[in-house]
């Protein structure tokens, strides 16, 4: 059965696309599921972001097509992916999912699967507050919620500072030089497959 699976994603820096990436590996692992990367548009400005220095980052996933909200009512399932900004998600993502309300008026994503994965600065630096807060709006859309269950178990490493929560996926980025590591790319396609097994397994109930 074939199962379509958007990933969309904001990054600045980097690590939310490294782990969009992983993600989409992920979904791909289960036969007959796609998986379709989108970030969402930008709004700061160039010159802003040329001082920050993620201007060099962004380089890397420019070619990334931007997501259209009606692009959104096309899969079975959306896994978004988000930096954390004070605990909360992105305000680049907050702008794009305002613009789904057409969408949500006429029930386009009731049914569809839901997950995040997200990162932060530091360790503990607001990564299950910002998706469980998402996870708000996902509910408010009519979709159905997918975290990560605990037989993921490399969620549960203690021998190593790491991301990972029931929630999603996560990633710590540090002063920016730091990169997802091995666990947390195995917990985001991880996630990947399970919500494509997931998606997957509804869309069989559904047909049956």
């Amino acid at each position: 059965m074939e199962v379509n699976v958007q990933i969309v994603f904001y990054s600045m820096y980097g690590h939310i696309h490294t782990m969009a990436e992983a993600v989409a590996e992920g979904v791909r692992e289960l036969q007959g599921a796609r998986a379709t990367v989108l970030q969402v548009p930008e709004l700061v400005s160039d010159d802003v972001l040329a001082k920050s220095g993620a201007d060099k980052a962004r380089s890397a996933f420019r070619n990334i097509p931007v997501a259209r909200p009606e692009q959104l009512v096309e899969p079975d399932a959306i896994i978004f992916g988000t930096p954390t900004r004070y605990g909360n998600m992105c305000g680049q993502m907050r702008n794009f999912l305002d613009q789904l309300g057409p969408y949500w008026l006429k029930g386009a994503f009731e049914g569809k699967v839901g997950s995040v994965f997200a990162s932060s600065n530091t360790q503990h630096g607001g990564q299950e507050t910002t998706i469980t807060s998402f996870h708000t709006t996902l509910f408010h859309l009519g979709m159905i919620v997918v975290g990560v269950p605990y037989s993921e178990t490399r969620q549960m490493t203690v021998d190593e500072i790491t991301g990972g929560t029931p929630y999603g996926a996560t990633t710590i980025a540090g002063d920016g030089s730091r990169r997802p590591s091995r666990t947390e790319l195995a917990i985001a396609r991880f996630q990947g497959k399970h919500v494509a097994e997931v998606t997957a397994a509804l869309k069989r109930g559904r047909s049956s």
